[in-house]
C-alpha cells in the first residue's frame, strides 16, 4: 500500500506517494528522474550511490525511503545554483582533472561536501578518509584528494 512522504529535495518541498519496499535511490532515479546518483554495487559498499540526507552521506541503494520523511534530501543536481552556477567542489574536480569517466564523481563530490561542511580545512588523511566509501577506478584517487585540499583551500 503506498503512503505519503513529505521532505525537502534540493530545496525544494516535496509530497509524493511512494511503496514504502522502495529504497532513497530508486525513488530519486526511477520516480523523481533525478539521474546522478548511480547504482553501482547495490549493496552500499561502492559509494556511487551517495546523496546528502539533512548534511549527511548516505548509501541511497540502502536507505529506506520511509526514513527521509520530514528530512532535507542533496543530489548532485542540487549542488549548483539558480543560475547553473557550479559549487566550488564541482569545479574544483574539474579544475584538477578529478573526473574521468563520471561514475563515481557524483556520489565522491556530495562525500567531500558532507567532509568539508563538517571539517572545512582537512588535511589528506581526512579525506582520504571522507571519502573512503567511495570506490573510483579511473582517477587513481590523487586528483580526488588534490581537488577536495583545492576546494577546501578557496573558502
Amino acid at each position: 500500500m503506498k503512503r505519503i512522504i513529505r521532505f525537502v529535495l534540493n530545496g525544494e518541498p516535496v509530497q509524493i506517494e511512494v511503496e514504502p519496499h522502495l529504497f532513497l535511490l530508486q525513488l530519486l532515479r526511477e520516480v523523481i528522474g533525478l539521474t546522478g546518483a548511480k547504482e553501482g554495487c547495490g549493496m552500499g559498499d561502492c559509494g556511487a550511490c551517495t546523496v546528502l540526507v539533512n548534511g549527511k552521506a548516505v548509501n541511497s541503494c540502502i536507505f529506506p525511503v520511509m526514513e527521509i520523511e520530514g528530512k532535507r534530501v542533496t543530489t548532485i543536481e542540487g549542488l549548483a545554483d539558480d543560475q547553473g552556477t557550479l559549487h566550488p567542489l564541482q569545479k574544483a574536480f574539474i579544475e584538477n582533472g578529478a573526473i574521468q569517466c563520471g561514475y563515481c564523481t557524483p556520489g565522491m563530490v556530495l562525500s567531500a561536501k558532507a567532509l568539508l561542511d563538517e571539517n572545512p580545512h582537512p588535511t589528506e588523511e581526512e579525506i582520504q578518509r571522507g571519502i573512503a566509501g567511495n570506490l573510483c577506478r579511473c582517477t587513481g584517487y590523487l586528483s580526488i584528494v588534490r581537488a577536495i585540499k583545492a576546494a577546501s583551500e578557496s573558502s
